[in-house]
Order: structure tokens, then sequence, then C-alpha cells
């Protein structure tokens, strides 16, 4: 019996785990593709400027015949043809869900996806490696979308890609360049240090991914994200908190393919409301989460409440019925849902990666973002040292967005 063909090879290869991080691939390869065009091609659209694509299933379309005119009068350009976007799928089933639409959706825009059950029993891990280890020695640049990821730092150990580029994975992004900056090792910022063996025993390949990740005279390495606003004034104000590493170089992510591609939304009379996973990972406690989710759509009229894709149902069900709140269970990353529309013309989050992300992919849209701070006496037990400041900055660096204060808050 033959083996299974690994990925056709390509100068790029792209890992995602997430459907943000998917998203975040396409806007990537749109800006490079923007950058790359001849005079004459489609400048990336302004704000408020859509081009908006065919529509199937409320899903666009991108003509197949990458030559002829879509709506705006200008002709498309080519995607990368040489990327190949590897999903190094995870085990939970509304992550799952939202990669396939996004691999769908990146098929349409003429993109190659290769789908790998990568967590599918306990060989799976051994036959993706060795599956990717040939494409991974050929590739002459290779996107992650996590750093902090295990399966990412053991790839990074095989190639020797002269680019390496991160794309965004959310507020993680700023802690990843604070502490590449700094030479430590890569921990996500809502761990509590070491969970023993199992760490101690992958130490030196995470060692090796962050030196990987460290540009020298043989290898670049750029930073593709939402936050390079963030980024630069750090840089600009020596504020080494979150000044990147000399010789990274930080581009910024506008959203431009979503806008580009998806709207303008169809805006409510209503506010909505972001769920986050914070209750999930361990950072608040859920029944402060549940009364303060309580008290800011009383306070301000919310009547959908857009949920993350790692809640339970459980804590939703218990958001529906304290509330009387509408739960939505998002398909696609909330950036593109939100374009999409309809939406409200305000949406209310708690510190996450959307009070960043929202205004750029709604930019000229009149959806205004506000932020409530997480008071600290919500953060549970087992919440690491990091967790308060570093949900203050997350809200501190918004650009864009409205602070709300922190809500007074009746118990469940």
């Amino acid at each position: 019996m033959t083996a299974p063909a690994g990925p056709p090879a390509a100068r790029t290869l792209a890992f995602v785990e997430s459907p943000v991080q998917l998203l975040n691939v396409l806007e990537w390869a749109y800006a490079e593709t923007c950058d790359s065009a001849p005079e004459g091609g489609v400048p990336a659209p302004r704000d408020g400027e859509p081009a908006p694509r065919p529509l199937r299933d409320g899903i666009p379309r991108q003509p197949r015949d990458h030559g002829r005119e879509h709506d705006s009068g200008a002709p498309l350009r080519p995607p990368d043809t040489d990327l190949v976007i590897v999903v190094l799928a995870p085990h939970d089933p509304m992550t799952r869900g939202q990669l396939r639409r996004m691999a769908e959706l990146a098929r349409d825009q003429g993109h190659r996806v290769r789908w790998e059950d990568a967590r599918g029993g306990p060989g799976a891990p051994v036959h993706t490696i060795r599956g990717l280890a040939g494409p991974l020695r050929k590739a002459h640049r290779v996107v992650i979308g996590d750093p902090f990821s295990r399966y990412v730092q053991l790839l990074l150990t095989i190639t020797r890609a002269p680019e390496l580029v991160v794309v965004d994975d959310g507020t993680a992004t700023m802690e990843f360049i604070a502490q590449l900056a700094r030479g430590e090792r890569l921990v996500r910022w809502h761990r509590r240090g070491s969970h023993g063996a199992r760490d101690l025993a992958f130490a030196p390949v995470s060692a090796s991914a962050r030196r990987r990740l460290t540009p020298n005279d043989r290898r670049s390495v750029a930073v593709f994200t939402s936050f390079a606003s963030v980024v630069s004034a750090a840089s600009a104000t020596a504020v080494p908190a979150l000044a990147p590493p000399p010789g990274v170089v930080v581009s910024a992510n506008t959203f431009a393919w979503t806008r580009a591609t998806f709207g303008p939304p169809r805006l409510t009379r209503g506010t909505d409301l972001v769920g986050t996973s914070l209750v999930e990972t361990g950072v608040v406690d859920p029944d402060r989460y549940l009364a303060a989710v309580a008290a800011l759509a009383r306070s301000h009229g919310a009547t959908r409440y857009f949920a993350h894709r790692r809640e339970s149902a459980d804590k939703l069900r218990r958001v529906r019925d304290l509330t009387g709140l509408e739960v939505v269970r998002p398909e696609l990353p909330l950036e593109i849902v939100a374009r999409r529309g309809p939406i409200g013309r305000t949406v209310l989050s708690f510190p996450s990666t959307v009070v960043h992300t929202l205004p750029l992919a709604l930019a000229g849209t009149g959806v205004s973002v506000a932020v409530c701070d997480i008071d600290p006496i919500w953060l549970s037990a087992g919440a690491s040292p990091r967790a308060r400041g570093f949900l203050s900055e997350v809200t501190e660096t918004a650009p864009d967005v409205r602070r709300l204060p922190v809500m007074p808050m009746t118990a469940p």
C-alpha cells in the first residue's frame, strides 16, 4: 500500500492551529501580493471602500479566473501559488468547525490547504512530523501562527528556511515579542511556570525554537501583526516591554483582505457583547465573570453575546439564563462575522484581541468598540502573576476603543 503523499513542495509553508491564525495568514498573503503587485494592480482597499466578491451561502467566492474583472472594475491579482497552508487540527470541535470553514475560504481564494489530523491518536504526531520534514527542509520561508505551540516549536527545529514569519495569534503576539526581546523562554502569559517533567523534557526544543526565531546573518524574522502601532510606539519611546529585538521586522496587519472581501455590514440599533475564554484559561473566576457580563449587558442594553470558540456549553447556558442575551456561536472569526453583519452599532468586550482587531476590520463602518477593564478581584486563585498586568496592557494599548469603568456587580 502506498503511503499518503505529503504536502506538495512549496517555497512557503504556513502552519496554523486556529481559525484566527488562518485568517491572519490570508491577510499576510494578501498584503504580500499587494506589495509585489505590478503597477496598475489592485491597491489595498481604503477604509470604508471594500471590493465585494460574489456570494454563495453568505460566503464570498473569488472567481477562479483571476484575470477577470471583479465588481470594483480592477483585475484580480493571482494568489501566491507557492504557498501551502498546513492546518494542524486540534481536538476541540468548535475550533475544528471554524477551521474547516476558514480552509474553505482559503481554497476559494486560490490557496492550497493541507489538513493534518496532527492530534488524531498516539501515532499522529510522529506521522505528521515525518510527512512534513521533507517540505520543511525545502521551504524557503516558513510562516507560523503560534510560536508558543509545542507542535510548531518542534517543526521549527527541522526547518533551515532563511525567512521566518510570525503572524498574529491574538494578544499573545505582544508577549511573544517581549519574551523574545528579553531572551526568555516562550511561555504563554496565563500559565503559572513549569508543569513538571514534561516541561523539563521539552525545554531543549523550546530553547532551540527561540533561537531560530531570533534573526541573524543567515535568517530573517518578521512579525505581521495588528499590534504594529503598539510595537512601533514602544520602540519610539524605548519601552523595552513591547519593543522587538534588533533585526525583527514588524509590519502592520490592517485587515485589508477582510475589508476587501466582506461587507460593509448592516448595522443594528442594538449593542453586542463579545465573550472571552478567560474563565476557560483559569484567569477569571466563573461567577465573577457571569456577574460582570450581566452588569455590562444591563447597563448598556446589550442583546447578543458572541461566544468565544473555547467557551463551554455549560457556561454559555448560564450566560443565557442569567442575562437573557441571545448567545451566538460564530462559524468564523469574529472579524469576518462582524464585517459580514449584521452587527450592533456598539460592540462591548473585555480585554481581548478583538479590542485591537475589530476597529481595524470595521474601519469606516461607524461601529464603536468599547472595552470594560477586568477588576483584579475577578481574577481566580489560580491566575498567573502576569495576568493582571497583561490584561491592563491589552486595554491600555488599544488605540481606537472607548474605555468603560469596571462594572459594579451583584452575585449571579
